[in-house]
């Protein structure tokens, strides 16, 4: 029996995704990348730089370009790592997701739009409505991941002032 495929779709969804790893201890950057590689192929080799942030952790990033649903596949495999701090950006034909883990937080999805916000939706707003002000900004903070954003922006700004560095050189 033939699948149906809606007009103008694959039957195999493609996306293209981005993995930020912010910080991994040194003892579990082979075994990261053996997840990493066991997902994406064994073609895949991450490039590990120190992270000034944390003394004893390395970072680095990869792109692939390939089925739909690895960023969930990603983030699930590297959750297993409790000491790891990583984003995950997955641009498919019918929604962009993020993923983000911090070791205090666990980790957080958000769909997103096309320039990265993070798009709430009407069953996360009408839940939302129904509490008292302060519970109000809880949920809606929640919904948007502010405190993944507040703890990964010092790591966020390794990396850009690190692209900045290699620029001027």
């Amino acid at each position: 029996m033939d699948r149906f495929v809606a007009p103008g779709k694959s039957p195999l969804a493609l996306s293209r995704g981005y993995l930020v790893i912010h910080s991994a201890p040194t003892a579990l950057c082979r075994h990261v990348e053996w997840a990493v590689q066991n997902l994406l192929g064994k073609s895949v080799a991450l490039s590990w730089r120190p992270q000034p942030l944390l003394p004893g952790t390395h970072r680095a990033t990869c792109e692939w370009r390939d089925r739909s649903g690895l960023g969930a596949e990603l983030a699930s495999a590297l959750r297993a790592w409790h000491y790891l701090r990583y984003e995950i950006r997955e641009e498919g034909t019918d929604e962009s997701v993020l993923y983000r883990f911090t070791p205090g937080l666990g980790i957080h999805r958000a769909v997103i739009d096309g320039a990265g916000s993070v798009m709430v939706n009407e069953n996360q707003i009408t839940s939302a409505l129904g509490l008292d002000e302060e519970s109000l900004r809880e949920s809606l903070a929640a919904a948007l991941g502010s405190a993944w954003d507040l703890e990964l922006e010092q790591f966020r700004g390794v990396e850009m002032t690190s692209i900045s560095q290699s620029q001027a050189i």
